[in-house]
């Protein structure tokens, strides 16, 4: 059984099709610690070039999580999408076993919301690609993110310490990466429009509107400073 004996995140990436298989060899890259689950003994053995805890299981029932040591992650990804009840019925167990945080994978708008109910992330690989979201876990000041649209997203950050005392216009985030601040949280209290000459404080959280690659180009940059 996998026990987490490290301060570093682990996961647990449970299904092995090309979203689950692609996040893991990304997560690897950060020297993460991982639990992956399949029934696809080929793939296991693919994955375990990856990390020790790869395990082969037949069923998903919360016997076979705890065996494995599902309980001990801090992130579970239920990366099952063409068969809805399993994706329902292991994203419900992994809620139940009081994993801190449960994403599944959704088909479609109306499994997301079931998945949502149930107390899931919900992730849609095409709209937010493995690479993505492996970026965003890893970006631990990255706390939200919602697609509006193929061309529109609002994420929600924490606000980057080289930016604490610097003003809007000095870091002109609008012209380096075409991103709106739509709103800053300090402490509770929401200011709607930021003027120019606002001045960033420590714990402000920043809401930004724009593109998906403007978004990504910003995360990129907020690791890198």
């Amino acid at each position: 059984m996998f026990k987490n004996k490290s301060n570093v995140t682990t996961y647990a990436i449970i299904g092995l099709g090309r979203f689950g298989s692609s996040l893991v060899t990304e997560l690897a890259q950060s020297n993460c610690e991982m639990i992956v689950l399949d029934s696809d003994e080929e793939k296991i053995r693919e994955m375990r070039e990856y990390t020790e805890n790869a395990f082969i299981v037949h069923s998903l029932d919360k016997k076979t999580l705890s065996d494995a040591g599902v309980q001990n992650c801090d992130v579970a990804i239920v990366c099952i999408g063409e068969h809805l009840d399993t994706s329902i019925l292991v994203t419900l167990t992994l809620v139940g076993m009081g994993i801190p945080k449960v994403i599944a994978k959704a088909k479609s708008p109306e499994h997301g919301e079931i998945l949502e109910k149930l107390g899931a992330e919900v992730v849609y690989p095409e709209r937010d690609m493995a690479l993505r979201l492996a970026s965003r876990l890893e970006t631990s000041r990255m706390l939200d993110i919602v697609q509006l649209s193929e061309k529109i997203n609002i994420s929600k950050l924490s606000i980057p310490d080289h930016m604490v005392g610097k003003t809007v216009v000095d870091m002109n985030i609008r012209a380096k990466f075409n991103l709106n601040i739509i709103a800053v949280e300090n402490n509770g209290t929401v200011i709607e429009t930021a003027q120019p000459d606002y001045v960033f404080r420590k714990n402000d959280i920043l809401y930004l509107s724009g593109s998906k690659e403007g978004m990504i180009k910003f995360i990129e940059w907020v690791r890198k400073n």
